[in-house]
């Protein structure tokens, strides 16, 4: 088990290094070729200064600020902003994109994070126990009118399946094609990297401080990831099975 484990780690690194290798060579080169010109044709900008500049911006970035013209737009740190930190932080997705800057704001995020990463948990279990009692209702009532055995039980699962990757894997992109004006194969990915926790945070929703977001919006994704993250264990829960 042990030899799999580390051996479908090796596959994925080797499939990796050659898909995204090349794209980061030519990402590095293209950056520092602009850098260079940025200096040729700006004879008064000094490098130190604008490494130093950019730098700056680019811890500004992380604290969710971002140049507007000749404004900065604040907001990540809204009520909003922060109601759908909180849930990145105990469903442990943590996109990474925003973290607390103070020493206050950090120990609070421990504290925060200690309790409600178990209760986030029992809520999980608790939703994705009623999603597969609602199932299994379905089942036996078939069975009971159409004197259906292992079928309804294999149809009901089926159409839950089905109904779950619409709900949360298909159908969102849509949404965040709209608001985000992201690709659909974007919003794939990032709808399976959220609802897996995997959240690497290179797509965060909301965050584009060109485009206008409506109230309800962070709201119902948090609810979008909350059922999500449920159903998705139980999928999970499902390939356990069959690996072991």
């Amino acid at each position: 088990l042990l030899a799999a484990y580390v051996g479908y780690l090796g596959l994925g690194a080797a499939v990796l290094q050659a898909l995204e290798r090349p794209a980061e060579m030519q990402a590095a080169e293209h950056l520092f070729r602009e850098h260079w010109e940025l200096l040729a044709n700006h004879t008064c900008l000094q490098g130190p200064a604008l490494q130093r500049l950019i730098e700056g911006i680019i811890q500004a970035y992380k604290s969710g600020i971002t140049l507007q013209g000749n404004t900065t737009s604040l907001g990540r740190w809204d009520y909003s902003g922060s109601f759908f930190f909180s849930i990145s932080t105990i469903t442990t997705i943590g996109y990474g994109n925003l973290s607390p800057s103070t020493a206050i704001g950090r120990i609070f995020c421990i504290v925060f994070a200690l309790f409600g990463i178990p209760l986030n948990l029992v809520l999980l279990n608790e939703i994705g126990q009623l999603m597969l009692l609602g199932v299994q209702h379905c089942a036996h009532h078939l069975e009971e009118v159409f004197h259906w055995q292992n079928k309804a039980s294999f149809l009901m699962k089926t159409c839950a399946l089905v109904t779950g990757l619409l709900l949360f894997l298909l159908l969102p992109p849509l949404l965040f094609s709209h608001k985000e004006g992201w690709s659909y194969e974007e919003g794939v990915y990032y709808s399976f990297i959220t609802l897996s926790t995997i959240g690497f945070g290179d797509y965060v929703i909301g965050m584009n401080p060109d485009r206008t977001y409506p109230s309800w919006y962070k709201n119902v994704i948090s609810l979008w990831i909350l059922f999500g993250m449920a159903w998705l264990a139980l999928v999970i829960k499902f390939c356990i099975n069959i690996l072991e």
